[in-house]
């Protein structure tokens, strides 16, 4: 038996490169990767993962891991310490404790691996031999042959018997090794081949793809040329080309409205979609340069009863869909090079360029559009996304090319932004969403969709990714941006205007979620400045700065009222945390142990409970939970989320929901109606703040798109205060109300990123 529990045999020399799942693990260069993804796991977490592969199925108790990974002389909280970092390792994984597909807990006593691992031998990674054919098998295929094909005689040594017949069993199991391997050979052969390309490939490398301002990347079929949208900050608007990794361009077009390019199969033609007039329109030029070829639904058409059959030739010189008007930018050729997929009313259509004609793919369902039509690498398949009604998830199909039944491939719960990609050997897909709060990639496998890696940039905004066909490159586009902590005075003699605060504290929109202590002594912030979105203390003027926590994501700080502890809300692999830390030291400790998402927490005025916001329930509502810790207690039933005490602690003020511009409403401590309060609406459920008297509040108001308010809770009377450039995500403020604090983003600029090796 191999340590994985595999039923092939192991050769004598151990190897040190394991799979499991979509996951491959290499001890030796202490790396880990998911579809050949590279996935960051260092330290204790991955030690952790080596020492389970090796005991593969078996218990290892929590002490014979104290003893190999904390040295005797460590003096550290262990207990803490392993489970972060089994939970690490579970993240990295996309395990969960309750259901686990990998890491199992052995409550009190330990984890076992329960996954079957596959020990990858150093002769199936480096090269084929070509001396006996029984050598040419991998292991996995011996364990296919039958055992009656690998046998070797058993007879005593020196029997005449044994003599004599051992020429013919020895040339019989030649002949029969021969034909096994002439079966299972090319199997062999090709898995090699795949798996070589893997393992030996060069780690993977992200970089600016030059110039700045580029976006909406496309790669030419051999991958050695790019085609790119620029929005004019930098160089006129328009289309460009480019060789990748260099800096010339060609500009192809000139209009404001272009966008989304796609290069022809062979590579010397890119269609792409005009938006002018409110409406797109499908163009066509070379890829080389120079004048327009051909202008597709170029007039502006009312929707006729042909947009859902096909329709005849057209002799209007200026080649259109006969009705069948582009309801998107994105569209993709057919491998035939003689069509055009692209989205219209009613779902996917393909546009034969000779004639006009218009046939549909695909039929979304009412109240839904089929959008951003992608070709698999062999041409036989289509992805594409399909929007239902508001409320509803973004779900990606798929589609014969040539017609026939969709199919969905997995149900997103976030929104997704950009046209999803196969990836080059058509086995997964790569899309972009909004999942984790703001856009990001991610990767499924089409066998598995259910198992989803984040890839790209942690924590950097990214969308509209671009997979070539050969080359193994990928190109995304991201936004590089950094948030800001300001702050204004609004004493009664202040100039009320704002001033920054801390610089640059984050490079995503996540942060930095500014929070004054009670005491007006420090400042409570988020920063992803050590790698990972963590929470900082610093004094109020935001001097003497230290990273608090280092749980690899961490958000909504919100400060204890004696100003001795934060709760924060943490990302776990089996739901969001609420957790509580000493901002003196201490060991973070966790208040709500279940796999229900918990977040935006803050402190009853008393100190003895926390509040949340989870959907445990069924939908999202504010919860409480001992300081503590303990079992939760529903608090509203109408829906809550992000709840705040009022000063005098009578009061719970708290977001009705978490979408843009939420109703604040109140409910009573000990209990009573929830109502909502007038004239108070946000810009978000994040941006107001409790004080003494009343609310402050950033939201449009008065036709400025950014106004900050102050709602008198005695008199229910609306102030407005100052006019800010724009709405912040976050605001924090002193309790007496004097000071506010909030974020705002310094200089935004698009880029397109290059990933080279990207397999």
């Amino acid at each position: 038996m191999s340590p994985g529990g595999n039923d092939f045999q192991m050769t004598p020399i151990q190897s040190n490169r394991a799979r499991f799942g979509p996951f491959e693990v290499d001890l030796h260069t202490r790396e880990l990767w998911k579809f050949g993804t590279r996935i960051k796991l260092v330290g204790q977490p991955f030690e952790i993962l080596a020492v389970l592969l090796g005991k593969a199925g078996e218990l290892v108790t929590r002490e014979e891991l104290h003893t190999r990974l904390w040295p005797a002389d460590t003096f550290v909280d262990f207990n803490h310490g392993l489970n972060a970092a089994v939970n690490k390792l579970r993240e990295a994984l996309s395990d969960s404790a309750d259901s686990p597909r990998y890491v199992e807990t052995l409550p009190r006593r330990g984890y076992r691996f329960v996954a079957q691992v596959e020990w990858v031998q150093d002769q199936e990674r480096v090269s084929l031999p070509v001396v006996a054919p029984s050598a040419s098998i991998s292991a996995e295929v011996k364990s296919e042959v039958p055992a009656a094909s690998v046998f070797e005689p058993r007879a005593e040594a020196g029997k005449p018997g044994f003599l004599r017949w051992k020429p013919l069993l020895v040339g019989a199991s030649a002949i029969l090794v021969l034909i096994v391997g002439a079966m299972f050979l090319p199997k062999a052969i090709a898995r090699f081949r795949l798996e070589s390309t893997i393992s030996n490939a060069s780690p993977q490398r992200t970089r600016p793809l030059n110039p700045l301002d580029a976006m909406e990347p496309s790669f030419s079929p051999d991958g050695n040329s790019i085609a790119f949208v620029r929005d004019g900050k930098n160089g006129a608007r328009g289309i460009y080309t480019a060789a990748v990794g260099s800096d010339q361009f060609v500009q192809l077009t000139h209009h404001d409205g272009d966008c989304c390019p796609a290069w022809s199969p062979d590579g010397r033609l890119l269609a792409y979609t005009r938006f002018e007039n409110n409406s797109y329109t499908i163009h066509i030029v070379s890829a080389d340069g120079g004048a327009e070829l051909k202008r597709i639904a170029e007039k502006t058409l009312a929707p006729t009863s042909a947009a859902y059959s096909p329709v005849a030739n057209s002799n209007d010189r200026q080649l259109d869909t006969n009705g069948v008007i582009p309801q998107h930018g994105e569209l993709d050729w057919f491998p035939d090079g003689k069509s055009i997929a692209f989205a219209a009313t009613g779902g996917i259509y393909r546009l034969t360029l000779r004639d006009s004609s218009v046939v549909r793919l695909t039929h979304s369902p009412p109240l839904a559009q089929d959008w951003g039509p992608v070709f698999s690498p062999d041409g036989d398949r289509v992805l594409f996304v399909r929007t239902r009604d508001v409320g509803s998830p973004d779900e990606i199909w798929v589609t014969p090319a040539a017609g026939g039944d969709a199919a969905r491939v997995l149900s997103e719960r976030g929104r997704v932004v950009s046209t999803p990609q196969w990836s080059s050997d058509g086995r997964s897909v790569i899309y972009a969403s909004n999942r984790s709060g703001h856009p990001a990639l991610w990767r499924a496998s089409l066998d598995t969709p259910d198992s989803i890696v984040q890839i790209g940039e942690a924590g950097s905004p990214a969308w509209d990714p671009a997979v070539s066909r050969r080359g193994y490159r990928m190109a995304y586009e991201r936004v590089m941006r950094s948030l800001s902590i300001w702050q204004m005075d609004l004493s009664p003699a202040a100039d009320k205007r704002p001033s920054i605060l801390i610089s640059s504290t984050s490079d995503t929109d996540q942060g930095p979620a500014p929070q004054f202590s009670p005491d007006g002594k420090k400042l409570a912030y988020m920063s992803d400045r050590s790698g990972t979105m963590e929470i900082w203390i610093s004094n109020r003027d935001g001097s003497n700065a230290f990273q608090l926590t280092a749980v690899g994501g961490a958000g909504t700080p919100r400060w204890s009222p004696d100003s001795e502890s934060i709760v924060f809300d943490a990302n776990a692999t089996n739901g969001s945390k609420i957790v509580a830390i000493n901002v003196r030291g201490g060991a973070p400790r966790i208040l709500t142990q279940d796999s229900f998402h918990s977040v935006c927490p803050s402190w009853s005025r008393d100190g003895q409970w926390i509040y949340f916001a989870s959907p445990r329930g069924g939908n999202w509502q504010v919860w409480k939970v001992a300081a503590a810790g303990g079992t939760p207690a529903q608090v509203t039933r109408q829906g809550g989320h992000a709840a705040l005490e009022s000063a005098d602690g009578k009061f719970l003020y708290y977001a009705k929901s978490e979408t843009a511009e939420p109703e604040i409403w109140q409910v009573p401590v000990e209990g009573g109606a929830e109502t909502p309060l007038p004239l108070v609406r946000p810009g978000t459920w994040a941006s107001w703040q409790v004080v003494e008297g009343g609310i402050l509040f950033v939201g449009p108001s008065l036709g400025h798109q950014a106004v900050l308010s102050s709602f008198d809770l005695a008199s229910h009377r609306t102030t407005s205060i100052a006019v800010l450039d724009r709405i912040p995500f976050w605001l924090g403020a002193t309790l007496d109300g004097r000071t506010v604090a909030f974020d705002q983003p310094g200089q935004e600029q698009a880029q397109a990123m290059l990933v080279e090796n990207f397999r």
